[in-house]
């Protein structure tokens, strides 16, 4: 994971944590979150670096809508990013 931008990584995140991850609701979660639009021109793009990576996976519901599912290499990445996060932050307030 230490080769994605940090757009890249939320991006993966959010697609394994929403229950119906397509184009559009993963727009609308990363807007809410940088409080700004999100261009497709940068979502897509990003998106399909994820899965060349083989962090997601990438199907079709229908013509015009893609979904996203977090690959178990996906899953492990997000598991080890956060166990090395969690040695850099102190727990006891």
């Amino acid at each position: 994971m230490y080769d994605l931008t940090g757009f890249q990584r939320d991006l993966l995140y959010v697609v394994a944590g929403l229950d119906d991850p397509h184009g559009l609701a993963i727009k609308d979660e990363l807007e809410d979150y940088y409080e700004k639009e999100i261009h497709h021109g940068r979502l897509y793009p990003n998106l399909d670096t994820l899965v060349e990576k083989g962090l997601i996976e990438k199907s079709q519901r229908d013509r015009r809508t893609n979904e996203y599912t977090t690959t178990r290499r996906g899953t492990r990445e997000i598991e080890a990013r956060a166990e090395w996060e969690a040695q850099y932050i102190d727990h006891d307030d």
